[in-house]
């Protein structure tokens, strides 16, 4: 390699794989031919599907999870079972209380679909225009589930009213006094149901169960990060049950539609928290990543998403699922993820990862690495933003684009589906509400998946092991040749997923073809580990419905490059809302709170 393309003070690591490029392999993807269940067919076949192994084993099989088998090259790898990767240079660490807001980027007030942002409500809580509790006060009867016509409550699943209220008024009570916490005092957020809080109940979209689902005596580490700096926690998110697909369809606590167009699904399994930021209720939510479920909803509802570098912000007990933000500008996703960053001491992987520096390089190289048989995939309206968008990095920011090869991508992501779906069947099987029948209490459609995914056997497990270190070896191959590279690709082919039927939101659906169409590109970040970045494009015209939707771009980088990613991005903000045709855009149901909670203070 040569050494005048080296980073200066290039960082060191524990776990980094050696950097060796891959053989060649042609790009081939057979059509999926995955049958498809929705309504009572759905209820008919589930029940059939979880009693009958040899019916698991056949749908597995025709599924392609035996693809694996006979690859070429696989035997020359050994298998690598954790993807983190843990840069362990010193840096400078980031101090939320001592952090000015006014060193973040503000977009301007006159453009167009502009969202309020921390900073906003940081600068009016200071100001006592509005206070914490007057936004808790109201956004509590948009978004309770007990209060009658509440417009926004199938986003959430539950909201502790009494410690929200306690909070705000704690908060309100510090900006009186001149005492306030930092930047993130006060200001309202989610978690989805996934992770868990101090005071809910952790159900992962499952159906109620208390018996099953205790309420949880402490927060995970990230989201007590943000309850130390003072953010006020709204309630639990709506999301896809175990996080098993990519709509966010949920027959047992409803489902969330897109705030863009209503014909749409919000995307998942991080529905909820997408709901909620592109709505304006919040100016930032919490989610979970296993496989895009972080940054498809962000993509289809038209707002930011990082997921980390694998067990970045905490160690969830997956080898592909990490925690992560979702939020309305760059700069709430930047703010956020500088605060949960911060690593519990006592978690002996997390502990291990040096902190972000203060400011990441002005000075970092910028290349986009394009694998284009893969990247032209994409449905063509898809295809169009995401060029533009190219071109204009290219000619307009100064980017290099380079030609690169990634090997067995489809093969990969079979691998990455099953991987996540055994450990999926793993953790179903830990909280059974029947331990005589552990798929019972599961809704019709993740029944089948989970009952298709628990019979992949040891033999294929461990290829996949094998074709994640070869995958790894080569990024690492592709990092080293061009320092600073980020690969880009569209967040999701598809421009958004139409909501076929309306009995689809009552029994659920089962369509495995058109979620591994849907999962394309994402499943790469989290079978590797790497940190990846979905931004808002642009919009186009709709399938059903009348509005337009959301498209997303993503990039993806080296281990432990958030910061640099976080840069990109705001390259990309600045696309949206400077440059491209028609800018950004908020949905019709989007609440503007600040002037919801002006009018509570005057009342």
């Amino acid at each position: 390699m040569d050494e005048s393309k080296q980073p200066e003070a290039a960082p060191r690591f524990f776990g980094y794989p050696r950097a060796v490029e891959a053989p060649a392999t042609p790009y081939r993807k057979k059509e999926d031919a995955n049958p498809v269940f929705t309504g009572v067919l759905l209820l008919i076949g589930a029940w059939i599907v979880s009693k009958i192994q040899f019916l698991q084993r056949t749908l597995w099989a025709n599924a392609g999870f035996n693809g694996l088998r006979g690859l070429p090259y696989l035997k020359d790898y050994r298998e690598r079972w954790d993807p983190t990767v843990i840069p362990i240079s010193d840096c400078d660490s980031f101090d939320s209380n001592a952090f000015d807001p006014k060193s973040l980027p503000k977009i301007p007030e006159n453009v167009p679909g502009r969202y309020r942002s921390v900073a906003d409500y940081h600068e009016l809580y200071l100001s006592g225009l509005i206070t914490p509790l007057a936004v808790v006060e109201s956004l509590l009867p948009l978004i309770r589930r007990d209060v009658p016509n509440s417009r926004h409550s199938v986003a959430f699943i539950d909201s502790n009213v009494e410690e929200i209220l306690k909070e705000a008024k704690a908060s309100t009570q510090r900006f009186k006094d001149g005492t306030s916490l930092g930047i993130m005092d006060g200001i309202p957020t989610a978690i989805k149901d996934e992770t868990d809080v101090a005071g809910y109940r952790t159900r992962s979209g499952r159906k109620q169960n208390d018996q099953v689902f205790k309420i949880a005596e402490k927060s995970s580490w990230p989201v007590q990060t943000l309850r130390n700096a003072g953010s006020i926690i709204i309630g639990k998110l709506n999301m896809h049950e175990l996080g098993a697909d990519t709509t966010n369809n949920n027959p047992n606590w409803g489902t969330p539609r897109n705030p863009h167009n209503s014909q749409y699904y919000t995307g998942g399994s991080s529905g909820g928290a997408a709901y909620v930021v592109a709505a304006g209720l919040v100016p930032f939510a919490i989610g979970a990543d296993g496989g895009g479920s972080i940054r498809i909803p962000s993509s289809f509802c038209g707002i930011y998403g990082l997921k980390p570098s694998h067990n970045r912000l905490e160690d969830l007990g997956s080898t592909v699922t990490v925690s992560g933000p979702l939020a309305a500008t760059v700069s709430d996703l930047e703010i956020t993820y500088r605060i949960m960053v911060n690593s519990d001491p006592s978690d002996p992987t997390c502990s291990l990862f040096a902190k972000p520096s203060v400011k990441a390089s002005a000075h970092r190289p910028k290349i986009i690495g394009i694998y284009k048989e893969w990247f032209e995939r994409a449905d063509p309206a898809v295809l169009k933003l995401c060029n533009e968008l190219v071109a204009y990095y290219k000619e307009k920011l100064g980017y290099q684009v380079v030609d690169i090869t990634i090997p067995y991508v489809p093969e990969g992501q079979l691998a990455h589906a099953f991987t996540i779906l055994s450990e999926m069947a793993v953790r179903a099987r830990a909280k059974p509400f029947d331990p005589s029948n552990w798929l019972a209490g599961l809704n019709p459609a993740n029944q089948v998946l989970l009952a298709v995914g628990a019979q992949t056997p040891a033999q294929d497990y461990l290829l996949a092991q094998q074709l994640r270190n070869m995958l790894m070896q080569h990024l690492s191959f592709l990092y080293q040749k061009h320092p600073g590279l980020v690969i880009v690709t569209p967040t999701s082919p598809m421009a958004g997923w139409p909501i076929a039927s309306e009995g689809d939101l009552k029994y659920g659906i089962t369509d495995g073809n058109t979620s591994i169409r849907n999962m394309e590109y994402v499943w790469l970040a989290n079978f590797c580990g790497n940190p990846a970045i979905s931004c808002p494009v642009g919009y186009a015209e709709p399938k059903k419905g009348t509005n337009r939707v959301p498209v997303g771009i993503m990039a993806m980088g080296e281990w432990g490059t958030e910061l640099e990613l976080l840069e990109w991005g705001r390259e990309c903000e600045k696309w949206l809302n400077e440059v491209s045709s028609g800018g950004r855009q908020r949905p019709s149901n989007w609440e503007d709170v600040v002037v919801n909670a002006k009018g509570e203070m005057v009342s």
